[in-house]
């Protein structure tokens, strides 16, 4: 079970990283089909995010060495805060392709200023960045360190 849980958690970690490259979209002109796709990634990431933080809890208080470990050791401290918080900064992206919604549906594109598409820009750029400090704090866990 242990492998399963692990396989689950790797698959939802590459999806997410998946779902944020698919980001570069931004830097297209925005039409109604990659306003679309924008919209779908943004829910695929969720959707990846919400799993990977549920399975990885699961993995940590039933399936690996136990919560007492992980809760005592600063490479799985440092990898969930930056989790957590780049699932806030996520909201921001969020918030702005939910508000798109309306001019889809009536199939038109998405009135985006330039302020608005900098600023998602920069808090997808800032994500990104924060999974990579993710992955490394993964690969310190597994060799033991950092505890």
């Amino acid at each position: 079970m242990s492998t399963l849980f692990a396989f689950l958690h790797h698959l939802c970690a590459f999806t997410l990283v998946a779902a944020l490259a698919m980001f570069t979209l931004i830097r297209q002109e925005l039409t109604l089909a990659s306003a679309r796709r924008l919209q779908i990634t943004d829910l695929v990431l969720g959707i990846a995010a919400g799993l990977l933080l549920l399975i990885g809890l699961l993995r940590v208080f039933f399936f690996e060495k136990g919560a007492a470990y992980y809760w005592h050791n600063h490479a799985f401290l440092t990898k969930f805060s930056l989790f957590v918080i780049v699932g806030l900064l996520s909201i921001i992206p969020t918030r702005e392709f939910l508000a798109w919604s309306g001019a889809i549906r009536a199939g038109q594109v998405p009135v985006w200023d330039v302020s608005r598409r900098k600023r998602v820009t920069m808090v997808i750029h800032a994500e990104l960045a924060a999974v990579v400090i993710i992955l490394l704090c993964a690969a310190i866990m597994a060799r033991g360190g950092w505890v």
